[in-house]
């Protein structure tokens, strides 16, 4: 018998998902011997900061570059490590070889790697893949699905329950700007539960059912165009802070639903 899962990902362009498939599993290659080795070297992109970056970075967008060059010569590609190529077709692969390289190098598994795929529009698809504890979520027009060690299911977002029951996530606690922070703290502080440090695994749950919010800022594009796509295939939605599309980068809400979106863009559209 077809799952619900199933369905979703055959009837979606298959050279897309086909293509999409071989760059996670080359990123993963490439990744995951570098994880928890007490050989990995991070070096530092920011003089007065700290923004890491690993050889497991580089060569894992690299691995993905020479994929793309091959089965998709047409399309653009943008990518964290190695810039923009130009296209002809009018799709772009957005591609972030290792979100959240500080969890990375701390060993938690919360870092991921992101593919996108967008057109004029924005997003249209993409890929939260988490290598080490083998979970793929993944988001197409008509639906997102998980596939993992426990098997594949069908992804829905959270129903809509008031802010004052809801789970916010973000990566930072400072988020971004001061003003930024202040505008998240005034939407954690009526939720019930706020947790940090997530990296795009907390994008991943939203799409899962298992969180309501996600609220960040000073994102660039390959940090958020895959958990848009993801997202809003499991029934959510993202937005900036004003309401707006969000895969430019910046400031991004992520939300399970328009209900629980609606109360907390309230708050935060006066930030």
């Amino acid at each position: 018998m077809t799952t619900g899962a199933e369905r979703i990902m055959t009837s979606f362009d298959p050279d897309i998902r086909r293509v999409a498939h071989l760059l996670a599993d080359a990123a993963r290659a490439v990744v995951l011997p570098y994880f928890r080795a007490s050989s990995l070297v991070a070096d530092n992109k920011l003089s007065g900061g700290y923004d890491p970056v690993t050889e497991a970075d580089r060569a894992a967008e690299r691995a993905m570059r020479e994929i793309l060059a091959k089965e998709r010569p047409d399309d653009a590609i943008l990518g964290e490590e190695y810039g923009t190529v130009a296209g002809t077709s009018g799709l772009t692969w957005v591609l972030d070889p290792i979100d959240g390289t500080r969890g990375f190098v701390s060993g938690t598994p919360t870092w991921g790697v992101l593919i996108a795929l967008s057109d004029a529009n924005g997003p249209f698809y993409g890929i939260i893949d988490q290598p080490y504890i083998g979970e793929r979520f993944e988001g197409a027009p008509n639906g997102a699905v998980l596939n993992g060690p426990h098997g594949q299911f069908t992804l829905a977002t959270m129903t809509p329950r008031d802010l004052s029951k809801a789970i916010v996530f973000t990566t930072f606690p400072e988020v971004g700007a001061p003003e930024d922070a202040a505008g998240f703290k005034a939407v954690a502080s009526k939720a019930q539960l706020t947790r940090y440090g997530m990296d795009c695994y907390a994008y991943a749950l939203v799409a899962a059912g298992q969180v309501d919010l996600v609220i960040e800022a000073g994102l660039a594009p390959y940090d958020i165009c895959a958990p848009i796509a993801v997202v809003q295939a499991a029934g959510g939605l993202v937005t900036d802070w004003q309401g707006n599309p969000a895969h430019g980068g910046g400031r991004a809400i992520a939300a399970a639903n328009p209900q629980i979106h609606a109360q907390a863009l309230e708050i935060l559209k006066h930030f």
